[in-house]
């Protein structure tokens, strides 16, 4: 059983459905069932990145079972370019531990490794930038 409390305004996704609370509101899920929180959700206009690509492409594989093959392809085409993109030893460990959690759609564990990749990303982007 999975409990999931959601406050005044904030929405999730359940299978697909946007749900918003009004108040104070607590779900008990009983049966399996791929929900995100809305901070877990991320528009397409955010995904400005490879790593942020690749986190946009494995939320929509496991929020949208209808179109799970395009998303699931989506995401090995940017996997690939995250691989060529992000140097350092904890990037391939990441990006090795999101392959294994797709390739047994383990699609809520890969977005933890894909949320892992979006901080080295950012790292790796900030000291690449010119001091001023």
């Amino acid at each position: 059983m999975l409990r999931i409390t959601l406050h005044d305004g904030e929405k999730a996704i359940v299978n697909g459905a946007v749900i918003k609370a009004i108040g104070r509101t607590q779900l008990c899920v009983e049966n399996k069932v791929s929900i995100l929180r809305g901070r877990e959700v991320m528009s397409p206009q955010d995904a400005t990145t490879p790593a942020r690509r690749l986190y946009l492409a494995c939320m929509l594989a496991y929020i949208d079972p209808e179109h799970r093959t395009a998303h699931q392809n989506m995401t090995v085409e940017v996997l690939r370019e995250v691989m060529a993109t992000l140097p350092g030893d904890d990037a391939k460990v990441a990006c090795v531990r999101f392959a294994n959690d797709i390739a047994h759609a383990q699609y809520y564990r890969a977005l933890s490794s894909a949320r892992d990749l979006i901080a080295i990303e950012a790292a790796s982007h900030a000291t690449a930038l010119p001091a001023a």
